[in-house]
């Protein structure tokens, strides 16, 4: 049966502002929640905030109702930069109480008291750290919110002519285009295809057939492997890449098709072959010296993960703040200004950079970046990689959106997993992922979503899969890449696709995921999903509700999730199973306007999925079906708010 219970989730439909994530200090605002008349009714409704470490509640009004739900309004001071909230909500009547249909629930009498926070709904106190969230910090470009993102690894996407002219270097295994990739052992980071950055510029009007908006290139300088995480230098681009001029001229030809262009910097390390390093490891009375952690005796030195080919910079050097960050002509700075003229960063490790041990200057150093790229580029996007639970970094303050696979990546991979032993499940010890079912996948996605502002949400990487994991196509059931690509782009936050996506290429961990974009070779192309890939980028621009929209889970159980994106003006609804599976959706959780238009085509579908008007057993909504793992997105009316 559909899930109507109360519903806020911090989007333009219950924030009182333009735009929820546009708040300054000071501000008052208005909240509102809606409160399904099946369920409650509530007959009173706080909204508690805490304001200044001290939790306070501000009485809502009742607004009306509108279709089938009453809406309630409260005002609430912004007192502090990051302003907690949760509604409490009282109600006196008999109510089932949410629960899943067949499951036994005893009468409430008197009053009963429930607790909404970003979460979910309780009948008891909770902790404050899944309370919903407002932020006064600058917002994000709006650009970067609306985006389809494509996610290119140099040295596998293209081959320009130029490329047969570039030398191979010294710690390279040349291969061919065609050559398989190793996943394990040294070779997994010395074998060089040779793609270059013309290569792709050559290939920006095929990534306009996806509706990319957002072009990110993953390290482009210098380095001794062909992941370039190892940088040599930061200041050129590679000469195998073509050199800095080829990184002007593909940035100008992007943004003349109205694509922005973000590159990938490692503010944790940079690579043994660095200048600095070098000079620090010679000399340890020189001031490189101190950008890096060394022993007393000088013989030993941190590193990512006790690699040493990847010195861990010490961000306590005011040297290094300034030279990497600071400066005029900064490692950060350099690159955003003309002629490179790049839209923004993606901060490689952005949770463990300022951080060893005791030392923690991670948010220091995160507010030195984002206020030096905003001071170059307002306009510009910072996003930060957090492999577990990115909330507690990722607020809006610095980094304005996570690269991370808590939250959405992780809990997709196991409900649409098939037996999938021996892959790299995020660098657990499990064997693969484990299987779950929708219930499991929508707690997991809630709670680990639930740490964020709406703001950053929209600006979170929904990614199937990056350079660093497996490959969707090699972890999900037949037919499950097609199904979870729907939801990365329907879902809140900037879907991305990892170059190869569209083609079904697989692999087992992220270097083995890096195969040659199969340009040539159809005979790799196992399943084509060009097409799907393509609609979808287009929906994200049709539909103001798939950028903007609030969301509303209707149902998630076994094999079957549906949710709901809304807007005052436009929905989406996105019906999404694993196997065969029928769902009904009735007037509890749509209005009667929203259910006709159920009854339509779905703008975009995968597999075999059908809706209609008339339900089994008498039912009045609508019957979702689906047969295999399949997907459907319909275009519906908007919501209607009371008094709006």
């Amino acid at each position: 049966m559909p899930i109507a219970l109360p519903h806020h989730d911090g989007s333009s439909l219950f924030v009182s502002q333009p735009a929820p994530e546009a708040v300054s200090l000071g501000d008052t605002v208005r909240l509102r929640v809606r409160v399904p008349q099946g369920w409650g009714p509530a007959s009173k409704v706080w909204v508690r905030s805490v304001q200044d470490g001290e939790p306070r509640y501000d009485a809502a009004i009742r607004l009306g109702a509108a279709d089938g739900w009453d809406w309630w309004e409260a005002a609430m001071l912004v007192a502090n930069p990051v302003a907690k909230y949760r509604f409490l909500l009282e109600v006196t009547e008999t109510h089932d109480a949410g629960a899943p249909a067949g499951e036994a629930v005893g009468s409430t009498v008197g009053r009963s008291y429930w607790n909404l926070n970003a979460q979910g709904l309780y009948r008891r106190d909770v902790s404050d750290a899944a309370d919903f969230r407002l932020t006064t910090f600058a917002p994000a470009p709006e650009w970067l919110r609306q985006g389809t993102m494509y996610q290119v690894f140099p040295d596998r996407f293209a081959r320009s002519e130029q490329a047969d002219g570039h030398p191979v270097p010294d710690w390279a295994v040349e291969c061919s285009w065609d050559e398989p990739v190793v996943g394990t052992g040294e070779r997994a980071a010395t074998q060089f295809y040779g793609g270059d950055l013309p290569g792709i510029t050559g290939k920006l009007d095929y990534l306009q057939e996806f509706g990319v908006d957002v072009l990110y290139l993953t390290p482009f300088f210098p380095a001794r492997s062909n992941h370039r995480y190892d940088a040599s230098t930061f200041d050129s681009v590679d000469p195998l890449l073509g050199g800095d001029q080829a990184l002007v001229e593909l940035v100008a030809a992007a943004h003349a098709r109205g694509i922005k262009v973000m590159g990938d910097l490692t503010a944790n390390h940079s690579g043994a072959a660095h200048e600095w390093f070098v000079k620090a490891l010679a000399d340890p009375g020189s001031e490189e010296a101190g950008y890096y952690y060394f022993s007393a005796d000088h013989s030993s030195y941190e590193s990512w993960w006790g690699v040493p080919s990847l010195p861990k910079f010490n961000w306590s050097s005011e040297a290094l703040r300034r030279r990497f960050i600071t400066d005029e002509d900064s490692v950060v700075a350099r690159w955003l200004k003309p002629p490179f003229s790049l839209d923004g960063w993606r901060i490689d490790v952005g949770n463990m950079t300022g951080r060893l041990g005791a030392v923690d200057l991670n948010h220091q150093v995160a507010r030195l970046i984002a206020d030096r790229v905003r001071g170059i580029n307002p306009n510009a996007a910072l996003l930060a990689e957090s492999t577990s639970d990115a909330a507690p970094d990722v607020t809006g303050e610095h980094w304005q959106g996570a690269m991370t696979y808590s939250n959405l990546t992780r809990p997709l991979w196991s409900w649409l997993a098939k037996d999938a032993s021996d892959v790299n499940f995020f660098g657990s010890p499990q064997t693969g992922p484990n299987r779950i079912g929708a219930e499991d996948f929508l707690a997991t996605h809630q709670d680990l979503a639930a740490g964020f502002s709406w703001g950053v949400r929209q600006n979170n990487m929904n990614a199937l899969n990056t350079h660093d994991t497996a490959r969707a196509a090699t972890v999900m059931i037949d037919g499950g890449p097609a199904v979870g690509a729907v939801l990365a782009f329907c879902l809140p936050g900037v879907p991305v696709m990892f170059a190869g996506d569209e083609f079904g290429l697989e692999g087992f961990n992220g270097e083995d995921s890096r195969t040659p974009m199969p340009w040539d070779v159809p005979d790799l192309v196992r399943n084509d999903l060009r097409s799907a890939y393509a609609t979808l980028g287009r929906l994200r621009k049709e539909l103001p509700a798939l950028t903007g929209g609030g969301v509303r889970w209707l149902h998630a159980q076994g094999d079957a999730l549906v949710f709901i994106r809304e807007f005052s003006g436009s929905s989406a609804l996105v019906f999404a199973a694993r196997s065969d599976a029928s769902v009904i959706v009735d007037s509890s959780v749509l209005s009667e306007a929203q259910l006709q238009a159920l009854g339509a085509a779905p703008r975009h579908h995968c597999g075999k999925v059908t809706s209609s008007q008339a339900g089994p057993s008498g039912v009045d909504g609508v019957w979702l079906r689906a047969e295999g793992p399949s997907a459907g997105v319909w275009a519906l009316p908007g919501t209607a708010v009371p008094g709006r």
